[in-house]
């Protein structure tokens, strides 16, 4: 059975399943599911609760041992598996087709997998998750409907304001549920319930929420030159240092070449990227930058962050805002030959 988030505290308060799967990307939604469960876990007397994230040679033997041991001090437990990949390759899908059809005795399971692709939601083992779980649909906000979203946020601390006002606010996290959620939580810790006027909400958000340097690296590799010159722009009004600015992008960077690498190498992308801890959405981000981007320019611009680095140091003459602009601007209007 699958449960939008929203309607999860009205079933967890009538008992939990004996398996959930959370499936999907939104960071937000994704912890306050999984802190809505732990917390209803506690009041229905579960004492211990275990952790478990499934990387590169995971043992799913940990799971069968699991099962069969017994707590010396919890009557009711509960397991959390962890699955960031989203694949948990053939052992993996056994294991979880066995957790489908054989619940653990007194313990609640919960599966956390990123959105899935096709192949994936058609696996043995996800149909059978399907079948006997209650799975919750982790999905992020879009555009048209953040202001309502944020104006039900308000709503729950006893706040409101005008549509004009909710569409500023929305305007000013681009789409970040978590951004969107600490500002709201702000303007309670602020101001007291009722109205908020829009000059009283302008006056307490930072436009920082809307500008950051991993946003920056997002925008150069899905190509957006405008978004990439209005983040580049925000960090600089703001008053953002240069060296804050390049370490984001090199960790955006040397994934990159790792995985160009690879490819250039015959190997397959996929395999390089969850290697590189590349999962999600941002595969296809990667991989729209593979597309258009060349090894050779990929090597130039790491060459080119450690020099502006230097110049940020003062170790080299020039301006690193203005090198930044030029590399920033220059990768992400590269178009794929």
């Amino acid at each position: 059975m699958q449960l939008a988030q929203a309607q999860l505290e009205k079933h967890l308060t009538q008992g939990l399943q004996s398996l959930y799967v959370l499936v999907g990307d939104e960071p937000l939604a994704q912890r306050e599911s999984l802190d809505a469960i732990r917390a209803a876990a506690r009041v229905q007397g579960f004492d211990e609760r275990t952790s478990l994230m499934v990387e590169r040679y995971f043992n799913w033997q940990q799971i069968q041992t699991y099962g069969q041991s017994v707590s010396l001090f919890a009557n009711r437990r509960l397991l959390e598996i962890n699955i960031p990949s989203g694949k948990p390759g053939v052992d993996g899908g056994k294991a979880l087709q066995a957790l489908s059809n054989k619940p653990i005795p007194d313990a609640t399971v919960i599966i956390i997998l990123p959105k899935l692709e096709r192949e994936a939601r058609n696996s043995a083992w996800f149909t059978a998750l399907e079948k006997q779980a209650m799975t919750i649909a982790i999905d992020e906000v879009d555009a048209a409907h953040l202001p309502k979203w944020i104006a039900h946020r308000l709503a729950q601390q006893g706040q409101h304001t005008s549509a004009q006002t909710l569409e500023f606010l929305a305007h000013q996290v681009e789409g970040n549920l978590l951004a969107a959620n600490q500002e709201v939580q702000k303007l309670g810790l602020l101001h007291p319930q009722g109205e908020l006027t829009d000059a009283t909400v302008r006056e307490a958000v930072l436009n920082v929420s809307r500008y950051d340097a991993f946003q920056l690296g997002e925008a150069v590799l899905a190509g957006d030159t405008a978004r990439t010159v209005r983040i580049l722009q925000g960090l600089q009004d703001e008053g953002e240092n240069a060296v804050a600015v390049m370490s984001p992008l090199m960790w955006v960077l040397r994934p990159l070449v790792r995985v160009k690498q690879a490819e250039m190498r015959g190997e397959n992308v996929v395999n390089a990227m969850t290697n590189a801890r590349i999962y999600g959405d941002k595969q296809n981000l990667m991989k729209r930058a593979l597309a258009r981007l060349s090894l050779r320019q990929l090597e130039a611009a790491l060459q080119k962050l450690a020099d502006i680095d230097k110049t940020a140091k003062g170790v080299m003459l020039g301006d690193a805002w203005l090198e930044i602009s030029r590399l920033c601007f220059g990768l992400s209007r590269v178009r794929g030959r």
